[in-house]
């Protein structure tokens, strides 16, 4: 089949990759740089597979940015992964870069199926069909981790497609000609249910983050051993032993944005535990910060900003709140972040050499530890137990 991606970030890529397998796939991204690796087979972000596979898979993948030529070959399907960021003022979605592309696929392929792949409000898949009268679009979640885009498509832990149609069944279809897995369950469902699928599973997720911070937080102000009663509360199979390292909050491109839309989609709705996920985030946040200015350094070293292990992304990280409520009590706050080009980054100095990092800074924040700053051990604050994302 012939296919267009639209927008080249984790979720888009490794999307375009997967089809790109057995499909004819043109991927349209506005930002030519990245345009330019991927027709040079390199990945403009930080996933192994994904780097892998573009250079050395066959996969019938163009990237552009001409937006004529993008959907110029009459595609059967567009899947759009535009971003969609919270907007704290509006209380919602800002979903202007998605409904861009909708309009630019209508014009230019009006006889495709667009599949949203960006995470939208619940009840929004139904609105936009109405707004640009069309029956066209149909919402398909994924749930994809940073880092492991493309390995968490060839490896789904299933794929929801929200209508229940010929249609629908053809493009998860193509999600699972694509993936290594076999038995993967595929839901065809309502896309209002389908929204709701996306929102509530990574509540869940910030809601074992939050829960595990906590128990963090209650263990270290009483100088408990965090690790034994993780440990313990972990073994009950019905908890599991997996996702329950502590860290300074959820943060990244889903969970912050994810758990408001939830929230916000709640007005009307009675409610205590999602406020509270949220509200728990802010306030694992200020514990940290609080443990840290307790130490009274006059400089405090940002070990990363991205707040996962082999991650070039951090955006919405949740080391910023700390940051912020660190220089608001007059603390000087220098980073370590490699792939900063810059000796300021939002008015933070930013030291590329770790040697001259390590000894400038009184106290070293890192969400996860590396062996860079092994060797300054005693100076580093930091909840990481179990040495993993």
């Amino acid at each position: 089949m012939n296919i267009t991606v639209v927008g080249l970030g984790y979720v888009g890529l490794s999307n375009a990759i997967l089809l790109a397998q057995n499909n004819n796939v043109r991927a349209l991204e506005i930002v030519q740089e990245k345009v330019d690796l991927i027709n040079q087979g390199k990945s403009p972000i930080s996933d192994e597979e994904i780097q892998k596979y573009l250079s050395s898979k066959d996969l019938t993948l163009e990237a552009t940015s001409d937006k004529e030529y993008g959907f110029g070959h009459e595609p059967e399907f567009v899947v759009v992964a535009a971003p969609t960021d919270y907007d704290d003022v509006k209380d919602h979605f800002n979903t202007v870069a998605l409904e861009s592309v909708i309009k630019d696929a209508l014009e230019y392929a009006p006889n495709a199926t667009i599949i949203i792949k960006s995470t939208i409000p619940v009840g929004y898949t139904r609105r936009i069909n109405e707004q640009f009268k069309t029956d066209n679009i149909i919402f398909s979640p994924e749930f994809l981790r940073e880092g492991k885009a493309l390995l968490d498509n060839l490896y789904p832990s299933r794929i929801i497609v929200g209508e229940k149609s010929e249609r629908g069944q053809t493009f998860a279809n193509l999600m699972l000609e694509g993936a290594i897995a076999d038995d993967v369950k595929v839901l065809l469902m309502d896309a209002t249910e389908a929204e709701a699928v996306k929102l509530f599973s990574n509540t869940y997720l910030a809601l074992r983050v939050s829960y595990f911070n906590e128990l963090d937080t209650y263990a270290e102000t009483k100088g408990l051993n965090t690790k034994a009663i993780i440990d313990g509360v972990s073994l009950d199979p019905r908890i599991g032993d997996y996702y329950n390292n502590p860290s300074f909050g959820y943060g990244g491109y889903c969970l912050p944005k994810d758990t408001k839309q939830l929230l916000a989609n709640y007005k009307d709705v009675p409610n205590n535990l999602i406020r509270a996920i949220v509200e728990s985030n802010a306030t694992r946040k200020g514990f940290v910060a609080n443990q840290v200015l307790a130490k009274e350094p006059k400089v405090v070293g940002i070990y990363r900003l991205a707040m996962k292990t082999d991650s070039d992304n951090f955006r919405q990280a949740a080391i910023f709140d700390i940051m912020r409520e660190m220089r608001a009590e007059g603390v000087e706050v220098i980073i370590y972040e490699p792939s900063l080009n810059a000796d300021v980054f939002e008015g933070y100095r930013v030291l590329s050499d770790i040697n001259e990092f390590n000894l400038t800074s009184d106290v070293i924040l890192a969400n996860r530890i590396a062996e860079e700053i092994e060797e300054v051990r005693e100076k580093v604050y930091t909840r990481d137990i179990y040495n993993e994302n």
